[in-house]
């Protein structure tokens, strides 16, 4: 197996961009919602303004460039061409740190905390805070390859994840994630945790204790969250867990089915009073859509869920953990219920402004806590 490690810069071609603008010219568009709100899915108003913005002002180069500031690279683990961001810290005795992103997001959402992680001094922080960051695109996602046969789940990415880093110059590292990032950091505390000196997580997998009595309010509140998201938002995770493939036809044709069908979770998913322009830009959430649309990966992303609801890791974890609970994240926790299986939680904290794209929605409240979260850890390791 080649360990080769090739740089990489994105390099959309004119030919992708003008098929783009074709296709969103060609839209055949739906009837309006029967109803004067988001509860039916993305109102036609607010898809066609997106539309008409990607078409006519959404300037991809700019974008595009704007992305290419970080150095980035490919190289081939179990098979498979993984795709990553890699930046150094000033400060040698950074802490490496492997971030890893969920579906419908993407190596985007990291863009505003990489320069404050890696070089905390000219952001607010001590050369203490410092990280080397790798960023991967998840297989499937991105520039990273498409598995062509099953068996990539979080414990496989997870494993080559552990593969990653010790090539990367990095034998200790630490791992943070939310959504499938999640799952797969959470695995790498179970299979390497060796090497891993502690995890961060922004979503975990905790459900309620059903031994607990005397239930708080913000755990009535995860409950009832937990019950709005079956029966109301998890559609999309059925399909994909189950028919991904059929899904893949319809998104990887349709730019606005694409985008829609992921922007509809940033306004369910944000902390955004409604709108999710109210904490992403037009230009971010397209950047994002980018990220599936030029790589056709509607099918193989979604696949992900296929690959992995099928035997969801459960196992406790013991290596040093943190967490941070945004309020409108879709799967909460409470302390007592998240300490039943991270048997070593140095740091909990329940903020009070964000959703499930943290990193995305609120960099510095993100930054903060990842800095926080990973002082606490490597003074459990002294």
């Amino acid at each position: 197996m080649s360990q080769q490690i090739a740089p990489f810069r994105i390099a959309v071609t004119d030919d992708q961009l003008e098929d783009l603008k074709r296709r969103l010219r060609a839209t055949r568009w739906p009837e309006r919602e029967c109803v004067d709100d988001w509860s039916q899915g993305l109102p036609p108003t607010y898809a066609k303004g997106v539309a008409s913005y990607w078409l006519q002002n959404y300037d991809w180069r700019a974008r595009e460039a704007l992305l290419n500031r970080f150095p980035q690279f490919k190289t081939e683990i179990d098979g498979l061409g993984i795709h990553f961001i890699h930046v150094r810290s000033p400060h040698t005795d950074a802490t490496p740190l492997i971030m890893t992103h969920g579906w419908p997001g993407s190596i985007v959402e990291f863009h505003k905390v990489i320069e404050p992680l890696t070089d905390p001094t000219t952001h607010g922080g001590s050369a203490a805070d410092a990280f080397h960051i790798v960023c991967p695109s998840l297989p499937g996602y991105g520039f990273s390859d498409k598995p062509t046969r099953s068996g990539w789940n979080v414990q496989r990415i997870a494993r080559a994840w552990s593969e990653l880093m010790p090539r990367l110059g990095y034998k200790r590292y630490a791992a943070q994630g939310g959504d499938w990032g999640s799952a797969v950091t959470t695995c790498i505390g179970i299979q390497d945790p060796v090497n891993c000196i502690g995890i961060h997580l922004n979503m975990l997998f905790a459900p309620p204790d059903p031994e607990a009595k005397d239930l708080t309010e913000r755990e009535k509140s995860a409950i009832a969250s937990i019950k709005h998201y079956n029966e109301w938002d998890s559609g999309y995770s059925k399909q994909q867990s189950t028919r991904p493939q059929t899904l893949g036809y319809g998104l990887c044709d349709s730019p606005v089915g694409q985008m829609a069908w992921i922007v509809e979770k940033f306004w369910s998913w944000t902390d955004c009073d409604g709108h999710p322009e109210n904490v992403l830009t037009r230009d971010e959430l397209l950047d994002n859509v980018m990220m599936y649309w030029v790589t056709a990966s509607a099918a193989s992303s979604g696949r992900l869920y296929w690959e992995s609801f099928r035997n969801v890791p459960t196992d406790p974890v013991t290596v040093p953990t943190g967490c941070s609970i945004f309020p409108k994240e879709i799967l909460r926790t409470s302390r007592r219920w998240a300490e039943k299986r991270f048997k070593n939680l140095v740091y909990f904290n329940e903020l009070d402004k964000g959703g499930h794209f943290a990193a995305f929605e609120q960099p510095e409240t993100f930054v903060r806590e990842v800095r926080a979260s990973f002082r606490q850890i490597r003074q459990s390791a002294r």
